[in-house]
């Protein structure tokens, strides 16, 4: 399998629309060797004809990971929900389990909020309708949080482990699911179910071209049923280049749309502006 980056630069050369025009756009060029070219533009294309900004490879060659712009000048903040559902919890959803949260993506449009979604396939199967609607979205843009939701390292947070062997596979298996449920505006970021990555993960995704993605503040709205206290976990912690990690299911985060409504308007009070993950990094590369 070629790797995310050169399968999204060689479709975007060839004019072709399974992932979508607008998939190309919002930032600059990677920095990785030997990577695909800036693709041909797209008279559809709603955004710059560049890959999205990644960062260059870490020590040995690992794959890179961006927590933050910690030295932003600019008081930025990237809001970003994370779309989980593990691959077993399909008995559950047909039960009447919800893992979406159409109301959160609403108000994140009613209040012009760009975010960015950090999906499951799994979750992309389940709801193709709302991935696809969420990926037309230019306020958004979706990145992937593995097929599965299985984990990446031993000990997390009781999740299944994904063998070293399969952890490309399941990223490449997400990407897929992407683009059988027709969404668009997908970037080349990966976020490690549960936050938990090591050194055999990392090495295990270099051939998969992505950018791991974490974040530097924890909203803590998962299983939360306090709004409030949610929300000001997340006023205290935002910096100029802050990532906040939220989620984005019903069933495991109930607060969530709650907590941004309120927070929202209290961080543009004190003079923030939000932006989805791939302005961020792309000005912490220049910074």
């Amino acid at each position: 399998m070629i790797s995310y980056v050169r399968r999204l630069a060689l479709t975007c050369a060839l004019g072709a629309l399974a992932l979508g025009a607008a998939a190309c756009g919002g930032g600059t060029e990677p920095t990785h060797p030997g990577r695909a070219g800036r693709p041909a533009a797209s008279p559809s294309a709603q955004r710059s004809p560049t890959v999205p900004p990644t960062l260059a490879p870490g020590p040995a060659g690992l794959t890179p990971v961006f927590k933050s712009a910690a030295h932003a000048k600019e008081r930025t903040v990237a809001l970003t929900f994370d779309a989980d559902m593990t691959a077993d919890q399909g008995p559950r959803a047909a039960a009447g389990e919800h893992f979406d949260n159409p109301r959160l993506i609403a108000t994140l449009r009613r209040l012009k909020v760009p975010a960015t979604v950090f999906m499951t396939g799994r979750w992309a199967e389940e709801y193709p309708a709302e991935a696809k609607d969420i990926g037309h979205d230019p306020l958004f843009e979706v990145a992937n949080h593995s097929y599965s939701h299985y984990a990446f390292t031993g000990d997390c947070y009781g999740l299944p482990r994904v063998p070293a062997a399969g952890m490309r596979a399941d990223v490449e298996r997400a990407f897929t699911a992407f683009r059988k449920a027709g969404v668009e505006h997908v970037v080349p970021y990966f976020r490690f179910p549960g936050g938990c990555y090591d050194k055999e993960a990392l090495r295990a995704l270099t051939p998969a071209g992505v950018t791991a993605v974490q974040w530097d503040v924890v909203s803590g709205d998962a299983f939360a049923t306090d709004a409030g206290a949610v929300t000001r976990q997340v006023l205290d912690g935002v910096r100029a280049g802050s990532v906040v990690v939220m989620h984005c299911t019903r069933s495991a985060a109930p607060t969530t749309e709650r907590v941004v409504r309120a927070v929202v308007p209290a961080l543009r009070e004190k003079g923030f502006r939000f932006v989805r993950v791939s302005e961020l990094l792309g000005s912490a590369r220049k910074a």
